[in-house]
């Protein structure tokens, strides 16, 4: 049985707009959420809670759907701007060079780095985007939604790259979701170490100026050798392809690991700091 329709406001958001549509073709069709579901091959259950923006549909969902109403790549379109809205401008393009990459060097601050977070962390994150008004539920689903698909897509492909991570020491003592989610993190974390291909330093905050980055930092190695590098601000993200900007980069990434805790203290920082949280 088919759940009740709560009507949405096709205006406030992407998802809404998509739902909205998903909705008006449905009812043109005459067809109840039981019938477009049997036709799509989905349930019912979730034909209701895409419309009710419950739940983000997925790519194949919007195909299906075009393929169903014969409406020649309106729900694809639809989906595109949900993806735009829930991501930062330009990263898109730097999760595909990085599920394509053979080495990946980043420096963090502030939290821990999406590949390493768990999704209870990164539902914090993002309900406290939501509760701020910077995105709405719908977008916070997606967000974490695709983390979740970029994760498995790096760090579970056949020959994963060679991964190495600097973490300013505040993406480990903030405490994010409370004391159980930070402390399963951290748990995290430690775990992924024990990976051969990944390995994990803690920038302190005495280094003070010695830290050549006051922004995040990922350098991605792509299979023809060549280095692309990737930083964001709080509304957009950038891919830099320049040469002689990633060179400086590197050469910056290089000093920062030097300074850096050595691997075996920073486990020991991860493993005092997750000993507060019991």
């Amino acid at each position: 049985m088919a759940l009740a329709t709560k009507e949405t406001d096709s205006t406030s958001s992407p998802a809404a707009r998509f739902a909205a549509e998903l909705r008006r073709s449905r009812r043109a069709r005459g067809w109840s959420q039981v019938e477009l579901g049997r036709r799509m091959g989905y349930s019912d259950t979730l034909i209701s809670f895409i419309e009710r923006v419950k739940r983000p549909p997925t790519p194949n969902f919007a195909v299906r759907a075009d393929e169903v109403f014969e409406t020649g790549g309106t729900f694809v379109e639809l989906f595109r701007r949900i993806k735009s809205a829930a991501l930062l401008e330009g990263f898109e393009e730097f999760a595909d060079c990085e599920a394509r990459c053979r080495k990946l060097r980043s420096f963090q601050t502030g939290v821990i780095p999406g590949l390493f977070q768990t999704p209870e962390y990164a539902a914090a994150l993002a309900a406290a985007s939501v509760r701020r008004g910077s995105i709405t539920q719908a977008q916070a689903d997606e967000r974490v939604a695709f983390l979740v698909t970029r994760q498995h897509r790096v760090l579970e492909r056949p020959n994963p790259p060679i991964i190495h991570t600097v973490m300013d020491e505040s993406c480990v003592t903030r405490l994010v979701g409370g004391p159980l989610v930070m402390a399963r993190q951290l748990d995290h974390v430690t775990m992924l170490t024990e990976r051969p291909n990944i390995t994990v330093q803690t920038a302190p905050l005495t280094l003070g100026e010695l830290v050549p980055f006051t922004f995040p930092v990922v350098l991605l190695t792509l299979p023809d050798r060549s280095v692309v590098g990737y930083s964001e601000t709080n509304s957009r993200g950038y891919l830099e392809r320049n040469s002689t900007t990633c060179a400086a980069w590197e050469r910056d990434y290089d000093q920062l690991q030097v300074e850096s805790l050595s691997t075996v203290a920073s486990l020991a920082m991860i493993s005092t700091v997750r000993k507060g949280l019991q």
